[in-house]
């Protein structure tokens, strides 16, 4: 199975508290916070939510 690497590259402030959880959930904290994660729909879903936070490439 594939990985991901999914890395914040913009501020959380200002964002909806789910959102903020949704970043929380997959490792997120600050900008350039970087984490690996499995590539299956619950990843998908959550970088789908806040994708136009994250920065999506490949493991």
């Amino acid at each position: 199975m594939a990985d991901v690497n999914v890395k914040l590259v913009k501020s959380l402030i200002g964002c909806k508290k789910d959102q903020i959880a949704t970043a929380q959930s997959l490792g997120l904290r600050k900008i350039g916070d970087v984490s690996v994660q499995p590539d299956n729909a619950q990843t998908r879903g959550k970088i789908k939510k806040i994708g136009f936070l994250l920065e999506v490439t490949e493991a």
